[in-house]
Order: C-alpha cells, then sequence, then structure tokens
C-alpha cells in the first residue's frame, strides 16, 4: 500500500461544465437507477426523520420544562457516532455496505417505536436510552452510504450527486420540520414517532433494489488480503498509517469538525421557537419554521457551490473557507434580530455556507480517499463532527441552565467562535489546495 495515493482524478472538462445544472440533476436522477434509489431512500427517511426530532425536542421541553433536557438529547443523537467511530469504520470496510444499510434502517424502524411508551417525566431516561440506540445504527448507516457512493456514481457524478443529496437533506428538513411541527401540535407526538418508524422501513426497500458490485470487497493488487478491511486492531492501525501517509484526507476530516463548533444551534433553535418566537402560543410550530428556514438555505447552499466551483478541487477548497465566515456573520445577526422572519433569514444565510462546506468536503474526501478506506475515512469523519456538536450543545445547555447566559448571547457567542475554523482553513488551504 505504501505507493497507493486513493487520488481520484477531477473530470474537469469544459464540455461538462457546459452542460446546464438542472439538467445534468434530472439527467443522474433519470439514467443512474442505483442513485435514484438511494436518493429516494434518503428523501423518505430524513422527512421522517425531521417529524420524529422536533417531537422528541418538544417531548422533552413539556416534560422537563429544561433546555439542558434537549441539550441532553442532543448530545446523545451526536457522542454515539463518535464512540462508535473504530467499529463503524471496521464494518463498512470489511462487510457489504448496502447490507449493512438495509439492516441499519429495519433496526432503526423498530427503536423509535419505543418512545411511544414515553408519558411522564419518569420515563425520560428511555427517551435517552432509545436516542442512543437509534443513533448506534445511524452510525454504522451513514458512513457506508458515503462510501458506496462513488460505487455507483462515476468520478463526473459524485459532486452532482452530492449536492443533490444535500438538498434532498435541506428539501426534508424544511418540509419535516414544518409539517412536524404542525403535525405534532394538531395531532400529538406518537403520530411523528410512527411515521417516523414507517419511514426507516421504507427506505430499507429502497435500498434492498440497488444492484451493485462493492469494489471493497474485490480482490486489490498489493494488498495483503482479497478485498476486505484487516481485522480488529490491524484495521485501526491501517488506517492510521493511510492517514499519515496521505495528510490532505486528514485535513479535509477536520474541515467538517470544524463546523460542529456551531452544532450548539440544535439546541438554540429550539429555544429561540419556544421562548422569544412562539406563534400563538405553539412554540413547536415557531421551532418548525426556524428549521425549515436552515433546510431552505441547506439547500441552495451547494447548488450554488457547485455553479462557482464547476467541479475544480482548488475552488471547492476556496468555497469551503468563505463558508465559515458566512456562518459567523449569519450568526451575530441571528443574536439580534427582532422578531421571526429576520431571525429566519439569518438561519437560512448561515445554513447556505454550512451546507456547502458539508458537501464539497465530502465531494473532497471522496475523489481523494482509496476506496477500501473510505469507509473507516467517512466513520471518522462523522466520528469527529458528532464528538464536536456534542461538545457544543454540552456547553451552550450549561449556558442556559448554569451560567445563565441568554439564548441570544450563545447565538453571538457561536457566531464569533466560528471565526477560529475560518481562519484556520484559510492556512490548509494555502497548503493543499494546490496539491495533487
Amino acid at each position: 500500500m505504501a505507493g497507493e495515493s486513493g487520488v481520484i482524478p477531477v473530470a474537469e472538462a469544459p464540455a461538462l461544465r457546459q452542460v446546464p445544472l438542472h439538467l445534468r440533476y434530472f439527467s443522474l436522477l433519470r439514467a443512474n437507477s442505483n442513485f435514484r434509489r438511494l436518493w429516494m431512500a434518503q428523501l423518505v427517511s430524513e422527512i421522517g426523520d425531521w417529524f420524529y426530532s422536533l417531537a422528541v425536542y418538544d417531548l422533552l421541553l413539556g416534560l422537563t420544562g429544561s433546555g439542558q433536557a434537549v441539550s441532553w438529547a442532543i448530545i446523545i443523537q451526536a457522542l454515539p457516532w463518535f464512540l462508535m467511530t473504530p467499529l463503524a469504520g471496521y464494518v463498512a470496510d470489511r462487510f457489504p455496505r448496502r447490507r449493512l444499510m438495509i439492516l441499519a434502517d429495519i433496526a432503526r424502524g423498530f427503536v423509535v417505536l419505543g418512545l411511544l411508551l414515553v408519558r411522564r417525566a419518569a420515563d425520560v431516561w428511555l427517551v435517552y436510552a432509545l436516542l442512543g440506540l437509534e443513533v448506534i445504527f445511524a452510525s454504522i448507516f451513514e458512513p457506508a452510504r458515503n462510501a458506496l457512493l462513488p460505487d455507483i456514481a462515476s468520478t463526473e457524478e459524485i459532486l452532482p450527486a452530492n449536492a443533490l443529496s444535500s438538498a434532498t437533506w435541506s428539501f426534508a428538513l424544511t418540509s419535516g420540520a414544518a409539517l412536524g411541527g404542525l403535525v405534532t401540535s394538531l395531532l400529538g407526538r406518537p403520530v411523528s414517532f410512527v411515521v417516523n418508524s414507517a419511514s426507516f422501513f421504507a427506505s430499507a426497500l429502497l435500498v434492498g433494489g440497488i444492484r451493485v458490485s462493492e469494489s471493497h470487497l474485490k480482490p486489490t493488487a498489493g494488498s495483503r488480503e482479497t478485498g476486505r478491511a484487516s481485522r480488529g486492531l490491524s484495521s485501526l492501525r491501517e488506517g492510521r498509517e493511510y492517514l499519515k501517509r496521505n495528510p490532505k484526507v486528514m485535513v479535509l476530516i477536520l474541515g467538517k469538525t470544524g463546523l460542529g463548533i456551531f452544532g450548539g444551534v440544535f439546541l438554540l433553535l429550539a429555544v429561540f421557537g419556544e421562548r422569544i418566537f412562539p406563534i400563538a402560543g405553539h412554540g413547536a410550530l415557531a421551532m418548525g419554521l426556524l428549521y425549515s428556514a436552515r433546510g431552505v438555505g441547506a439547500g441552495i447552499g451547494p447548488f450554488l457551490g457547485h455553479r462557482l466551483t464547476g467541479g475544480l478541487q482548488d475552488r471547492m477548497w476556496k468555497s469551503i473557507g468563505a463558508g465559515f465566515f458566512v456562518i459567523s456573520i449569519s450568526y451575530m445577526a441571528f443574536s439580534r434580530a427582532p422578531n421571526l422572519p429576520l431571525a429566519a433569514l439569518a438561519i437560512f444565510c448561515a445554513h447556505m455556507g454550512g451546507s456547502n462546506i458539508w458537501v464539497m468536503t465530502t465531494t473532497l474526501l471522496q475523489l481523494n480517499t482509496a476506496e477500501r478506506f473510505r469507509g473507516r475515512v467517512f466513520a471518522l469523519d462523522f466520528g469527529l463532527l458528532m464528538l464536536m456538536v456534542s461538545g457544543s450543545n454540552y456547553l451552550t445547555g450549561l449556558g442556559l441552565d448554569k451560567w445563565n447566559l441568554s439564548a441570544r448571547q450563545l447565538a453571538a457567542g457561536l457566531g464569533l467562535a466560528m471565526v477560529l475554523p475560518g481562519l484556520l482553513w484559510l492556512l490548509a488551504q494555502a497548503r493543499w489546495s494546490k496539491a495533487s
């Protein structure tokens, strides 16, 4: 493996960039049936996820009245990603990724139904236990999904596929959050939990229709094993050695880790909706609208980034740096917003920058990581991000409940903190954006 760089050449032919972007996305869905199934599975399950998440946050605020109770829920939705990094990376590089995704979806479909048993404050522990269990399966699903994508999309399709996937996540957030807030207010939380459970089973059926020859299972020249990752600790050592030989890949992983600094926003959006901008006394509805604004911005960001970068790697690096500063300015503006429409506008701008960072770092990792290491790389990528998100939410919860800081003060602090990864990225960009 000493001579394996893992770099996939990026197609930058002028003819490709002349194809209108909207036609390229439609063409991708029409011509690539495997990606179409993966995309539809994502759409179905993520709409269900936002029904579920807002209902959980509303449930905890209703049962406990504590912002920190919500922050613990968000931490439990994030921290297991980091703790599962070694196992998730190993299994995603050792076993068929499509099959792992199906099993993870089925397991999550049953787990979320357990929330129907939560009825009083004494049951809050069960909320946390079920959230943690669901995230354990999600931490296996997502690295497998990102590692599988280059096997079902060509090199030229990877950036548009990631942009479309991010836009789909954003559409799911926009529609799911708005509908979830409305359904939770009118029909109750149990309906939201059932919708999310059904969405996981539907996703499993769609992923089951994908037909793909998974490259990491094939014998590789020069490998000491025949098409599968090393076992146990040797798998971790092999992954560590790969990152030492390819520091550019580690830099890209840390770029997404920097995005996790403003992870405390998950709690703040719930608190702003519940306490600062409630609509007719319903915090869930205002919360849903703020999350919807986040989704609209996150949907536009990757398309704009795709348009400006044209698939060129050096431009992707620059767009990541710009995204950090857009987040910083927008969250400082959000902290001073006098009403819900202006707050939503600031959220829209911030997450336009954040989703651009997500898509560009993901695409650059897929283009620069050797196929048989992609599972471990994306497990570490998600794990470090979620560790940062957990820490950010923990500090935000402490700020609200123990340090007597207002939600507005904390939003301003998160905005200011995003200057740091922006400055560090400028240094990384100068060193690595031109590296082959």
